[in-house]
């Protein structure tokens, strides 16, 4: 069984006892982590990255007795990192199941797939999305969390202890008394040629995250899709786009009247009926072009130096099975001005429950909402 966890600035030391062998682990903060057990055998792990993920993961398999765990957060965005910080600086010993390209994408979510970030508090230059969120884990590893780099494929939510499945070790699950589900909402792609090549280089799933960046200003822009968030989308890109074109699959849109209405008056918007993206291309660099096919015609190329979808994005919560209620569009819902589920215990944060925003810095506030709640119920319950 595991019998202590301490951590200090330069060293973290792990040690376990069981009746038959002692072992002692030790991480130096350093670029060339080393693992060591000492037993009856020895087993010697490299890790170039500054995160106890590996010592994690072996402490928990060669554990003889099953731990109930306090807090377990599933997913790793802001949301699922905040949650960390704030329950690892409580002392409940947090472990994050941080996902392996979970959704399509990188554990650290969907800002790992965003070049460039000027709207988080705290940093006067631009910082990319890949190191926001190293910085953010970084940050839940000092305050006490464990790291592994897994999947949960499904939870047993009936009773508690609740039962999460991880992949590769179903033999196995792990216990919790309570979850934290910070999985996400994974941005819908067209899988047109050339969308890979270009997404953040001039190819964005967010107007409000990523318009205001230099490589977008007075230039022209086109937005996909014809609901509210594509006319809130394209009004917002006017502030700095010297034209922007939205294309609209049919003869109409699905936008509420109100909003329409705001873009047909805009003069900036240019509403292209009945067409359709065939394909994005760029200069090896950045996008500069798009082709479009509206009925009826030839495809056509136009310039366009970026191009931003607003198609919906598809929420991470199929591996809970309609144990937690969602909306009619997959998102949980959480209950009032809380991240409570409709089960005791088990809290919502980020973008998994949030179709509205979908920004870094809320998903953060609803991660340290998440980690004060279970906090909260976990005391209530000793």
């Amino acid at each position: 069984m595991i019998k202590r966890l301490l951590t200090t600035n330069s060293n973290k030391f792990i040690q376990s006892s069981s009746s038959q062998s002692q072992s002692l682990f030790r991480l130096n903060n350093n670029n060339n982590n080393l693992y060591q057990y000492k037993s009856t055998s020895t087993l010697t792990v490299n890790n170039n990255n500054s995160n106890i993920n590996n010592i994690s993961y072996i402490i928990r398999r060669m554990s003889t007795e099953q731990k109930i765990e306090k807090v377990v957060i599933v997913g790793s965005g802001p949301a699922g990192h905040t949650a960390a910080i704030y329950t690892g600086r409580a002392r409940l010993e947090p472990i994050m199941f941080e996902g392996f390209m979970a959704g399509g994408v990188a554990a650290g979510g969907q800002l790992t797939t965003t070049t460039e970030i000027e709207n988080f508090p705290g940093f006067a230059q631009q910082i990319s999305g890949p190191e926001l969120m190293d910085r953010m884990r970084e940050q839940s590893v000092h305050c006490g969390t464990r790291i592994e780099t897994k999947n949960v494929l499904r939870m047993d939510l009936s009773k508690r202890p609740f039962t999460l499945y991880i992949e590769d070790e179903e033999d196995k699950p792990v216990l919790a008394e309570t979850v934290i589900i910070a999985t996400g909402a994974t941005a819908k792609k067209m899988g047109v040629p050339g969308e890979e090549e270009y997404w953040s280089r001039g190819i964005s799933a967010c107007a409000v995250c990523d318009g205001a960046l230099p490589i977008y200003r007075n230039k022209h822009l086109v937005v996909v899709g014809g609901g509210d968030t594509a006319c809130e989308e394209a009004t917002f890109l006017t502030h700095f786009a010297s034209k922007v074109s939205l294309l609209v699959r049919r003869d109409e849109m699905r936008a509420s009247k109100a909003m329409q209405q705001r873009v047909l008056a805009n003069p900036k918007i240019t509403i292209v009926w009945n067409t359709e993206l065939v394909s994005a291309r760029g200069d090896g660099k950045l996008l500069t072009h798009v082709t479009v096919q509206t009925k009826g015609k030839e495809p056509e190329e136009l310039a366009a130096q970026g191009l931003f979808y607003a198609i919906g994005h598809v929420p991470n919560t199929a591996f809970l099975n309609n144990q937690i209620t969602l909306d009619e569009t997959g998102y949980i819902i959480t209950q009032g001005h809380s991240t409570k589920t409709n089960i005791e215990g088990v809290f919502a944060c980020g973008d998994v429950q949030d179709k509205i925003y979908r920004q870094a810095i809320t998903a953060a506030g609803t991660g340290c909402m998440a980690a004060l709640e279970a906090e909260r119920f976990l005391s209530e319950q000793h």
